[in-house]
Parts: structure tokens; C-alpha cells; sequence
């Protein structure tokens, strides 16, 4: 399923609405401007297949959330990374317009700005800062993946049904539209399996499920089942990232 038809940028790009997007200057803002189209995603859509070459960079605006997953065999998936308000999505770890190793579906539905991914490989040929901001969020990227590698291998389905819900709730708030399938496929388990990790989660007060929407209930003790990979991996998105008023910006040409 290819993703949804482009809206009119009525209020113009909405740069407060995802982090990368926020840490930008108003002269690469000026740049982008003309060339960015908002774009409505629904679940299931997918930007891109294994193999497809990337032609777009994506920056979603909450409540959107993007998985990158990896497809073993026709009835087999794995989720590698995901990404939401805080990063974007195409050409991030490659120098545009080559093949994607990944697929790359929407989870939970909403909006984010399409930018052609030649303006932003022009963008980082001539801004040291859009140079940086890329190879930053590169190694928090690769940083996800790496951790989900070591998380899937060591840790109990309930640490890392927990990590996947606090991640979902960062980008996307307390409300998910995610059915027990989905989340399965996700963290490469059976249906079964999640189904009782769910109604554990839900008679402990931690969640609450009802007709494939999860609502997080208690956050503070869902941090405590979690394994320490959702820990790790926000950690070291505050070092590399941070905010805008992050000390790295101010080394950075504009």
C-alpha cells in the first residue's frame, strides 16, 4: 500500500512539530520551505520496500509513529527501529536516492512533512549543520537498532513489550490504535504470547486494552518492567541530540 495523496501546506511547514525539523535555523528553513508537501499516512501504509530506492526524506509530526522492519520470510517480520516526532525517516544513513535494505510501515496513523530527498542532499552539501544534524541522528538510529539486536537476543517478552509501549508513548501519546496481531509481528513473537503479556500488563493497572487500542495507565511502572534498552537509547539521544539549545548547534554554520 503506497502512502496517502499530499495536502496543501495551509499554515506552512509546522517546525515545532518534530524535533530535527525544530533544531533547524531560519535560514535552512527559508530552503526547505518551497519544497516541503504534508502528507497523511493511515496504517499499513508503506513509504518504502526492500530495495526501492529512497527518493524522500519523511519528518513526522506527532502522533505518527514509522517502523523499519526487517522481513525473514513471507509469514516472519521484525521490527529494527521505529521513529516519530524525533527524527525523520529516508536517506538518513545514505547519501539519497539508493536502495532501501529495510521496509519502512506506518503504525500509528497522522501527518508528516515530504521533503525530495535531492533538496536535502543539496541542504547537506551546503550547511555544516544539516551535515551534523544528519550524522547525529544516524548514530542514534544505528544506536536503536544495535540495542534491539541485543534486547531481543537476552531479554523476557514482557521487558520488551514494556520498552516497545513507552517508545509508542513518547511519539504518539497514551492512546494506540494497535492490534495484539500488529504488535506481535513487531516484536517477532506469537499472538498468543503478547495476548498474555497484555492481560497481565492490564490486571496489574499498567495498561488497559480494549478493541485494539492499548491506553498506558501507569507509565512509572511500565518504566520498571522495562528492560534498561528504552533507557539506554534515550540516554544517548540526549547526547548526540538533545534539544535546540543543544552546545553542538553553536559550532555548527548555519
Amino acid at each position: 500500500m503506497p502512502y496517502s495523496p499530499d495536502v496543501e501546506l495551509d499554515d506552512g511547514i509546522r517546525f515545532s512539530e518534530n524535533l530535527l525539523l525544530a533544531m533547524m535555523p531560519e535560514r535552512l528553513r527559508e530552503k526547505l520551505e518551497p519544497h516541503g508537501k504534508h502528507v497523511m499516512l493511515e496504517v499499513g501504509d508503506i513509504l518504502f520496500a526492500s530495495g526501492d530506492n529512497v527518493e524522500y526524506t519523511f519528518f513526522p509530526y506527532k502522533p505518527t509513529m514509522i517502523s523499519l522492519l526487517v522481513d525473514l520470510d513471507d509469514k516472519r517480520r521484525v521490527e529494527v527501529a521505529s521513529i516519530g516526532q524525533e527524527g525523520a525517516i529516508g536517506g538518513i544513513v545514505s547519501c539519497g536516492d539508493l536502495p532501501a535494505y529495510t521496509r519502512s510501515e506506518v503504525q500509528v496513523a497522522g501527518t508528516a512533512l515530504k521533503i525530495p530527498m535531492h533538496i536535502v542532499e543539496e541542504l547537506k552539501r551546503d550547511s555544516l549543520f544539516m551535515r551534523d544534524l544528519y550524522c547525529r541522528y544516524a548514530d542514534y538510529l544505528l544506536a536503536q537498532v544495535m540495542q534491539s539486536v541485543a534486547c531481543n537476543a537476552f531479554h523476557p517478552i514482557e521487558c520488551r513489550a514494556a520498552r516497545w509501549l513507552l517508545t509508542a508513548q513518547d511519539r504518539s501519546g497514551d492512546r494506540l490504535e494497535l492490534t495484539q496481531e500488529a504488535l506481535a509481528g513487531l516484536l517477532g513473537v506469537q499472538r498468543t504470547t503478547v495476548n498474555a503479556v497484555a492481560r497481565q500488563l492490564q490486571a496489574e493497572g499498567l495498561i488497559s486494552y480494549r478493541r485494539g487500542v492499548i491506553t498506558v495507565k501507569d507509565r512509572e511502572e511500565l518504566e520498571h518492567r522495562s528492560c534498561e534498552c528504552y533507557a539506554s537509547v534515550h540516554k544517548h539521544f540526549r547526547k548526540v541530540l538533545g534539544s535546540k539549545e543543544s552546545s553542538w548547534i553553536a559550532s555548527c554554520e548555519a
